[in-house]
């Protein structure tokens, strides 16, 4: 039997894999939020899919995504991270990783929850929406846009309102598989 899915999903079974385990299910650990962020981050004008391929990469060669290491990061580590084709080879990408992996410290440091601040802009709970098609979900929303201030203001980059949105989708802080994808509303 095959199963209805989201109209965005390509075949590729990392795609699949991502879209009916990943995607859309509520993440409450900061340091997975933190990683998602930035992955959603150097996304910025590529699409999902490049990321996702990438991904262990990016794990591998950020500490998987500890900030404590990766705010340590200095020119020369950023110039031999430019030079592997396992990750995008983008300077203000790579350099966007180490200066929100600073902002996550300074914030967390000062007495606040990542996962908390997160999802405090949807209430503290997954908002499911009811998009029948895709031309019906939003690329940003004034939450995303509230959640890229915000974060912008503590010091994060590459987190504009439509790459927050995205990671509101991702980390199911919204539900938007469509109505008629077999994962709604699970």
């Amino acid at each position: 039997m095959d199963l209805k899915r989201c109209a965005w999903l390509s075949d590729d079974p990392l795609y699949v894999d991502y879209h009916d385990n990943v995607w859309g299910r509520p993440v409450y650990d900061p340091i997975e939020l933190f990683e998602k962020l930035c992955l959603d981050g150097q996304q910025a004008g590529l699409s999902w899919i490049t990321i996702l391929k990438k991904q262990h990469n990016y794990q591998e060669l950020f500490a998987n995504f500890d900030p404590k290491i990766i705010a340590t990061f200095d020119d020369e580590k950023v110039e031999q991270l430019l030079l592997n084709p396992g990750i995008v080879r983008n300077r203000l990408k790579v350099n966007s990783i180490i200066r929100n992996a600073k902002a996550y410290l300074a914030f967390v440091e000062s007495g606040n929850d990542f996962s908390t601040f997160l999802w405090d802009f949807v209430g503290g709970q997954p908002k499911v929406n009811h998009f029948s098609s895709m031309s019906d979900v939003p690329a940003q929303t004034p939450e995303s846009e509230a959640m890229s201030k915000a974060l912008k203001k503590l010091g994060f980059n590459f987190v504009g309102p439509t790459i927050c949105y995205a990671f509101m989708q991702a980390v199911g802080m919204v539900n938007d598989h469509t109505t008629d994808c077999f994962r709604y509303g699970k």
